[in-house]
């Protein structure tokens, strides 16, 4: 089996209905030996912020020595990303020989699983040969039903920040979806919080006392902001002096602060993370796509923000790093998605808009979001017909003084960055 051929079957593999349940991943991970069973895992779940976390955490633990996976979704220029061992995505081979492996138990079973259950699947099957000594899961969507939930043990569950999304699936309010969220905290086993609102920890507090498990609220009041620039940011946290990591947005620190905490817990279970580690670990964790600077003239930053938390993330970057500019925005969005709202709140900082659609089914056609913005908000707004299209026309209006922001959906993140013309360099003064 070929990677194109891996990919093609991964991928015409669909979800088979919504009904809750774990049954086929557990029948696939039987029929596979249950790889699952053989590693420590650090389970990170929430709305917005678990693939900065989970790089965080991946990241330190890596510099601590420890041989570490980190499962991931979506991916941004590569399939491959999804799975890593070590920073390093899973190579072709491996990916077509699991591929190959996991293809006839899950054709044998009647119930067929999903696209996300057998690349959990293969995941696990790959991290299990890599022995890894931890491996840090994100969830998918939710929780309690999540195809990554049939760990039985973990170091701890991480929670991140939780928002309204995916509605139709985990509840129309912020309680319900932490409740569904909760789902990852086993019995005894401690759970790292996000700081938010009353309502929201109450949930999880509740479940933690529910389940004996230890409930720990990230430390937040700890943290004292140093410097905020396009190349990073430094800061304090406890005792631990000028950390630097290179991700941007006051968000970031935040998830940090989670991160620091679930260190923390990690420690106090026998993990062995020196300050050093932090320190490498931070400085070191990369995560493409959010509020990130791809090149200088003109400035070009994407940001794969799509909910309204990650849009007030974004307004706040903005404001912190580029106050008083324009913009040029280069948007494309799900339809289902609260377009409204999310262009609204863009349009203060707007120049002009330039449309795209994402390559997804749920995509909204660049014409669509173009003549929403023109008639519903008054904007500036020319669509395009490509995403290639769109970033030479968003260069072109921002000129070399100016800047892009590109934003609304992850899912045109890569084809931006495969778009963006080569000689773009990223030294010199921002």
């Amino acid at each position: 089996m070929k990677i194109e051929e891996a990919l093609q079957y991964i991928h015409r593999v669909s979800w088979r209905g919504t009904l809750p349940g774990l049954e086929r991943e557990n029948e696939l991970l039987a029929r596979m030996g249950n790889p699952h069973r053989s590693m420590k895992y650090l389970h990170v779940a929430g709305t917005n912020g678990k693939g900065s976390t989970a790089a965080m955490l991946a990241s330190v633990l890596r510099a601590a020595g420890y041989r570490t996976g980190l499962y991931t979704s979506p991916y941004i220029l590569r399939f491959n990303e999804r799975i890593q061992v070590d920073g390093e995505p899973i190579p072709n081979e491996a990916l077509c020989a699991l591929t190959e492996l996991v293809q006839p138990h899950a054709e044998a079973m009647v119930d067929h699983p999903s696209e996300f259950e057998m690349v959990t699947a293969i995941g696990f099957e790959f991290f299990r040969r890599c022995a890894c000594d931890i491996v840090v899961l994100e969830v998918g969507m939710g929780g309690e039903w999540d195809a990554t939930n049939v760990i039985e043990d973990n170091e701890a569950a991480v929670i991140t920040n939780i928002g309204l999304d995916h509605t139709e699936y985990l509840g129309d309010t912020l309680e319900k979806i932490a409740l569904t969220k909760s789902g990852v905290i086993k019995r005894g086993c401690p759970c790292v919080l996000y700081r938010q609102e009353p309502a929201v920890e109450a949930v999880f507090e509740s479940v933690c006392r529910e389940r004996e498990a230890p409930f720990v609220p990230a430390d937040f009041d700890s943290l004292v902001p140093r410097y905020a620039g396009l190349d990073g940011q430094r800061f304090d946290w406890g005792g631990l002096k000028d950390l630097y990591i290179p991700l941007l947005g006051a968000h970031q620190l935040n998830n940090a602060c989670n991160a620091l905490t679930t260190i923390g817990v990690l420690r106090s279970r026998g993990w062995h993370i020196p300050e050093r580690a932090v320190r490498e670990g931070l400085a070191g964790v990369r995560w493409p796509g959010r509020f990130q600077v791809l090149r200088k003239h003109p400035l070009f930053i994407v940001d794969g923000g799509h909910n309204p938390q990650c849009l007030e993330a974004l307004e706040s970057a903005i404001r912190t790093y580029l106050p008083g500019r324009k913009l040029v925005f280069l948007n494309g969005c799900m339809a289902d998605k609260d377009y409204e709202n999310m262009f609204r709140r863009l349009l203060p900082y707007a120049q002009e808009f330039v449309t795209v659609r994402p390559d997804n089914p749920r995509a909204l056609s660049a014409e669509a979001l173009s003549h929403f913005l023109r008639e519903r908000l008054g904007a500036s707004a020319t669509p395009c017909a490509t995403v290639a299209e769109g970033v030479r026309t968003a260069l072109e209006k921002a000129g070399p003084g100016g800047a892009v922001c590109a934003c609304g959906s992850l899912y045109m993140i890569g084809d931006i960055i495969a778009a963006l013309p080569a000689e773009a360099p990223l030294s010199g003064k921002l």
